[in-house]
């Protein structure tokens, strides 16, 4: 897995040796050898992964981090520090300035690589909604409200036979309103999750039936691919630990548990699931407004189009074809926010009254569609009529003036084979231009030569 590491260390010969391992491992490198220097080689050259010394002049480790992170364009690239301080308490001051990771001297390079793997794992689908996201932003879209740093409601399934230790993290994590559910093998666990919502699993390694297997389990089923897992193992686990990262384990702490590390780095993972969680919202937002019509609610024209062609190409498919009477009389007289108002009452009372798996679009000004897959030429006119009469039932309520009447005119056509979506259109369009010129407010069906026949619409 290649990619761009920022090595950040104010001893040459360190930064020269990380450089080496770094490099015989196909990762690009770059070098900065203080905490200013780090800043802009951040902002400037993106890498995918900062390893950063704590012990530096000047400007330290700490301080270096809470920068990093306090700048949104770089916030979200992974940071591990790394320092000869055994005391707990500075992974704990580390991981609460940002730190994703904290790594002693010497460095212990298959503990480093493992987790380099799995923090630019993380980093790759982070990175892909948060491009899909920022084009969102250049259309227009308004992004999602940043996510609570609030830990309350918080919800982690930890997975442990040991009940004492249960009782202990559960105490911990509770003073972060973090609620803790307990599952005492990996089956019961598994049945917790089809039916609940965790925000963090926390996985136990010394547990009978095999930790490892059960996070493997997690990350191949898709409900679960993105919950954070965080392993507990000894310190004689090691190699256990390394293997949990190679399968997809965000994070890890060792017993003795120190409670403030592991409040850490729950809390780090909680909060890059919630802040994930945004960045899907804002994808799912902006994708839904691209297909979607902003005055009516419904879908657009590219969506139908794309719909109707996926239906033409496994089976038959009825599209109807609806055009409000007199639209323009209606723009010309009561103005364009009473059109409005007509256009967004016609959308309502279509979907009141098609199924759910019916598809109605606006096509563009006044004019509708409805994909009825599968739909015969009976069934086809039967909810042709039905939307029609659907707009004479009552006058469309209009802010300024009186009650408007209003009627629709709908052309119908039941595809053939063979058919494709220019010849579908066509015909639907000829049979609403005779709907239109038949005396308006009524419904046509397309007959043989409406095929293929382009005609010009009546207002």
């Amino acid at each position: 897995m290649s990619a761009r590491i920022l090595v950040v260390d104010d001893i040459a010969a360190n930064l020269r040796l990380l450089e080496a391992r770094l490099n015989a491992e196909y990762y690009e490198v770059a070098l900065a050898s203080s905490g200013p220097e780090a800043l802009v080689r951040a902002a400037e050259w993106m890498p995918d992964v900062i390893l950063l010394d704590v012990m530096m002049p000047g400007m330290d480790g700490y301080e270096v981090c809470r920068r990093l992170k306090a700048n949104p364009d770089i916030a979200h690239i992974p940071v591990v520090m790394i320092t000869a301080l055994v005391d707990p308490a500075e992974r704990v001051r580390g991981l609460e300035a940002g730190a994703d990771d904290f790594l002693s001297k010497p460095v212990d390079h298959p503990t480093l690589f493992a987790r380099l793997r799995a923090l630019l794992r993380m980093k790759q689908v982070l990175d892909a909604f948060r491009l899909r996201a920022e084009t969102a932003q250049e259309l227009g879209f308004t992004p999602e409200p940043q996510p609570s740093t609030s830990l309350a409601g918080a919800d982690a399934l930890l997975v442990t036979e040991d009940v004492n230790e249960a009782e202990l993290l559960s105490c911990v994590l509770s003073g972060d309103g973090i609620q803790i559910r307990l599952a005492s093998d990996p089956g019961t666990a598994w049945s917790m999750l089809q039916d609940e919502q965790y925000d963090l699993a926390l996985l136990s390694l010394s547990m009978e039936g095999g930790g490892l297997r059960f996070a493997s389990r997690l990350r191949a089923q898709a409900p679960t691919r993105d919950l954070p897992v965080l392993l507990i193992g000894d310190a004689d686990q090691k190699n256990l630990i390394l293997r949990g990262f190679d399968l997809g384990a965000n994070d890890h702490v060792l017993r003795p548990v120190d409670p403030n590390e592991l409040r850490a780095r729950a809390r780090n993972q909680i909060r890059r699931k919630r802040y994930q969680e945004r960045l899907q919202a804002e994808l799912n937002r902006s994708l839904e407004m691209a297909i979607t019509d902003g005055l009516t609610g419904l879908r657009n024209r590219r969506y139908i189009t794309r719909h109707l062609e996926g239906l033409l190409r496994v089976g038959g498919v009825a599209l109807l074809m609806l055009d409000v009477d007199r639209f323009k009389t209606v723009n010309d007289t009561y103005g364009h926010a009473a059109g409005d108002q007509v256009l967004q009452d016609v959308a309502l009372r279509m979907r009141q009254h098609l199924r759910a798996v019916d598809v109605v679009a606006r096509f563009g000004g006044e004019e509708f569609v409805v994909a009825l897959a599968g739909a015969g030429q009976e069934e086809a006119v039967q909810v042709a009529e039905r939307l029609r009469e659907s707009l004479l039932d009552s006058p469309v309520a209009l802010e300024q003036h009186k009650p408007l009447a209003i009627t629709a005119s709908i052309g119908v056509a039941i595809s053939r084979p063979g058919d494709t979506l220019d010849d579908l259109t066509s015909a639907a369009d000829a049979a609403l231009y005779r709907a239109k010129a038949n005396g308006r407010n009524r419904v046509e069906l397309a007959v043989p030569e409406d095929w293929r026949r382009r005609s010009a619409g009546v207002a």
